[in-house]
């Protein structure tokens, strides 16, 4: 069993993390584990480089013909696809090849194809892949409602090392931490974060950081300037111990515009960092409203505010959330659930063969 895992980069991100995650955990005495993508930081996290290979950013003629060399080189015999992209490789190779390879794909985000041009993405998923892997089962649903085949779809939870994000107890201090972590972009809408920290401006003991880098990073720079926020607002950059920012908050806002299932959300809830979250997406099949953390339902500032209000003063609320997000991580969001069950959809074509 010659599993190749491919992304499109190793620059930091939901969908590069799980592939590292994945080429450093899969271990079984079949598996002969392989995997392919551009350059980035992550790299540094690749345990087994020599089976890794580098790709190009831009050039896709010169990546098709040096896969198509390493394929038969090492006598690939399942393709794991973390990106459309990667899908739409593995389907040109696959049309070369004499004997194909099984193909399995991650679903990580919202994709252009599915978008603008949904029929064209449902037969390139119905046709030319084995096996779907969401991370939720929103996404899940949308899937089937799209036209994908119902049975090529599994829903494997995003895992979190429980070994990495170890649960600490809070030391009391005179400042309430309020934090986000995520890529400073569009989406991400830490235009909102901004308006909340501004709303919260005479709570003298709040302290609000936003951990990530991205394109937006000069806009947001200048709107917390633009309202006076500087003493306020931290910016940390780009985060390379994510344990040790959601460790040091109180509390973690996702404010997105759009979520598919951030593995943010679960960190934080292994950590004992309670969340507030908009309801989207996936999110509410870890966050459950005032059990494991609480969900607002749209973007009120006020909402927001008065969440992190109550969570601040009411010692019993937030014991209740840390303790409810700790039994369901360990339950259902754990590192070793996702590894055995990703390596299930390897072996089942293994079976077959």
């Amino acid at each position: 069993m010659n599993v190749l895992m491919l992304t499109d980069k190793l620059t930091t991100g939901g969908a590069e993390i799980y592939f590292c995650k994945l080429e450093n955990e899969l271990n079984h005495p079949s598996l002969q584990l392989f995997s392919a993508a551009s350059e980035g930081e992550l790299f540094e996290k690749i345990k087994n480089k020599k089976n890794f290979l580098l790709l190009s950013k831009r050039n896709h003629l010169f990546n098709l013909l040096k896969l198509k060399r390493f394929i038969k080189r090492n006598n690939i015999t399942i393709f794991h696809a973390n990106s459309l992209r990667m899908v739409l490789y593995t389907s040109i190779l696959n049309f070369f090849k004499w004997k194909k390879s099984n193909v399995i794909y991650t679903k990580h985000n919202v994709t252009f194809l599915e978008k603008w041009t949904p029929v064209v993405f449902q037969l390139l998923l119905n046709h030319f892949v084995d096996s779907v892997i969401t991370v939720s089962n929103y996404e899940k649903d949308n899937l089937i409602e799209l036209g994908v085949n119902k049975n090529k779809i599994t829903t494997i939870y995003n895992g979190v090392d429980l070994q990495q994000f170890l649960y600490k107890k809070k030391k009391k201090n005179n400042f309430f931490h309020i934090g986000i972590l995520a890529r400073l972009s569009e989406e991400k809408n830490h235009e909102f974060f901004i308006q909340i920290a501004h709303k919260l401006r005479n709570y003298e003991n709040y302290k609000f950081f936003i951990g990530g880098d991205g394109p937006e990073l000069d806009k947001i720079m200048k709107r917390i300037h633009a309202l006076e926020l500087n003493d306020k607002i931290t910016m940390l950059g780009q985060i390379h111990q994510p344990e040790e920012f959601v460790n040091n908050m109180d509390v973690l806002l996702l404010t997105s515009h759009r979520e598919v299932f951030p593995m943010v959300v679960i960190e934080a809830m292994a950590v004992g960092t309670p969340m507030i979250s908009i309801n989207k997406g996936g999110i509410k099949e870890a966050v459950i409203n005032n059990q494991t953390g609480c969900l607002i339902e749209n973007h009120s500032v006020e909402e927001f505010c008065n969440k992190i209000i109550t969570i601040e003063m009411n010692d019993s609320l937030k014991s209740q959330l840390i303790l409810g997000a700790q039994q369901l991580v360990n339950k259902k969001f754990s590192l070793q659930n996702m590894i055995q069950q990703t390596l299930n959809q390897y072996l089942k074509y293994e079976k077959q063969r």
